[in-house]
C-alpha cells in the first residue's frame, strides 16, 4: 500500500482521536481512495494514489465529514449568556481583589474563591487570568448544559434597562466628532499646563495657587515622581481622545484604561513615607498620629476608587468587544 495514503490516513486519524467508530471511518476512506486511484487510465500507481488524494481533500477537513457536529459545544442559545454571566463573575471577582489589595489580606471561599494577598502590581496581573478562570468556568457550565441535551432556562441578569432591548439614540457623525475634538483640546491644554508647571516647579501638586508663590505640597522626590505618573496619564487620555477623532474602536478605550491602571499601579508603589512637604508634616505632627494615618488612607482609598472605576469600564469595554466578536461568529 502506497507510503503517501498511509501517511494521509494517519493525519486522519489523528482528528478522529476517541471516537469508537475510527478504524470502520478510516477504512471506509481507504477504499474510496483507492477506487479513485483505480479508476483512471494506466497504472495503480503512487501518482495516482497522490491524485485521489487531492481530490478527497485536506485531512481535517475530511475527519470533520464524519465527526457528529448535530450538537456543538455550546448552543447557540446560550452564547449570550457566556457573555454575561462571564462579565458579572468577573464583576464580582475584581472587586474581591480590589478588596483584597485594601485590606491587605488573602480571601478565602473554598472550594469556589481564592485571592492571595496582593500589591497593587500583582493584582493588575492577577487579574488577567482571573478573566480567564471565570470565562473557562462559565463556558465549561454551559458545555455540561448543552450535552445533556435538556431544555434549561437559564436566568437572564437584567439591570434596569437591558441594553440588549433598546436602540441606542442616533448620534450625528459631526457631532459626536464635535464633542470628541473639544474633549481632546481641553485634555491637551490640561496636559500642556501640567507639563509647563512641572518644568518650573518640578511638580503639579502644590498647597496654594498663588501664581506668584507657589508651595509643593510633597517632597521632591516623591513629588516629582508622582507628577509624571499623573502627567502620563493626561497624555494617555489625550491621545486616546485624539485617536477616537478616527476610530471608535472600543479597543482604544480598552488599551486606554490599561495603561491607565498599570500608571495608578505605579503611583500605589511609591512610598507614603516621608510624602508630604515640611509644611504639611508639620502641621500633621501637632494632630494625633491618627490624623497623618487618616490623611494617608484618604490618598490611598481615592486612588484605589478612581481604579475601581477605570477597571469597571475597562470590563465593560472588554465584554462589548467580546460581544462583537461573537456576534460575527455565529
Amino acid at each position: 500500500m502506497s507510503d503517501k495514503l498511509e501517511a494521509y490516513l494517519e493525519e486522519i486519524s489523528h482528528f478522529l482521536s476517541g471516537r469508537a467508530e475510527r478504524e470502520e471511518i478510516l477504512s471506509e476512506i481507504r477504499s474510496h481512495i483507492t477506487e479513485k486511484a483505480a479508476e483512471g487510465p494506466g497504472e495503480f500507481t503512487d501518482a495516482a494514489i497522490e491524485k485521489a488524494i487531492a481530490a478527497f481533500g485536506p485531512a481535517r477537513k475530511v475527519a470533520e465529514r464524519y465527526l457528529d457536529e448535530s450538537r456543538p459545544l455550546i448552543a447557540p442559545a446560550y452564547k449570550r449568556f457566556l457573555v454575561r454571566y462571564t462579565s458579572l463573575l468577573f464583576t464580582l471577582h475584581a472587586a474581591l481583589t480590589v478588596l483584597a489589595v485594601f485590606l491587605k489580606e488573602e480571601l478565602v471561599l473554598f472550594p469556589l474563591l481564592y485571592i492571595p494577598r496582593l500589591s497593587f502590581i500583582d493584582a493588575l496581573i492577577y487579574l488577567p487570568a482571573a478573566f480567564l478562570t471565570d470565562l473557562g468556568a462559565v463556558a465549561l457550565v454551559l458545555y455540561f448544559i448543552t450535552q445533556s441535551g435538556k431544555d434549561i432556562k437559564l436566568p437572564w441578569p437584567k439591570f434596569g434597562i437591558d441594553l440588549d432591548e433598546v436602540k441606542p439614540p442616533a448620534k450625528s457623525f459631526w457631532l459626536s466628532r464635535v464633542a470628541t475634538a473639544v474633549g481632546a483640546v481641553i485634555m491637551l491644554a490640561v496636559t500642556d499646563l501640567a507639563l509647563y508647571l512641572f518644568a518650573r516647579h518640578q511638580t503639579i501638586f502644590f498647597i496654594n495657587l498663588d501664581s506668584d508663590n507657589l508651595r509643593p505640597l510633597f517632597t521632591p522626590g516623591p513629588g516629582r515622581r508622582i507628577s509624571l505618573i499623573v502627567i502620563a496619564m493626561f497624555a494617555v487620555s489625550t491621545m486616546a481622545l485624539l485617536v477616537k477623532l478616527v476610530t471608535r474602536s472600543r479597543w482604544v478605550d480598552v488599551v486606554s484604561n490599561t495603561i491607565s491602571l498599570a500608571l495608578i499601579g505605579l503611583i500605589l508603589t511609591q512610598p507614603l513615607d516621608n510624602l508630604f512637604a515640611a509644611e504639611i508634616a508639620e502641621k500633621l505632627q501637632k494632630h494625633p498620629p491618627k490624623v497623618a494615618s487618616w490623611a494617608k488612607n484618604t490618598i490611598l482609598i481615592t486612588l484605589l476608587f478612581i481604579a475601581l472605576m477605570i477597571a469597571i469600564d475597562l470590563v465593560k469595554n472588554i465584554v462589548a468587544v467580546s460581544r462583537k466578536k461573537l456576534a460575527k461568529g455565529v
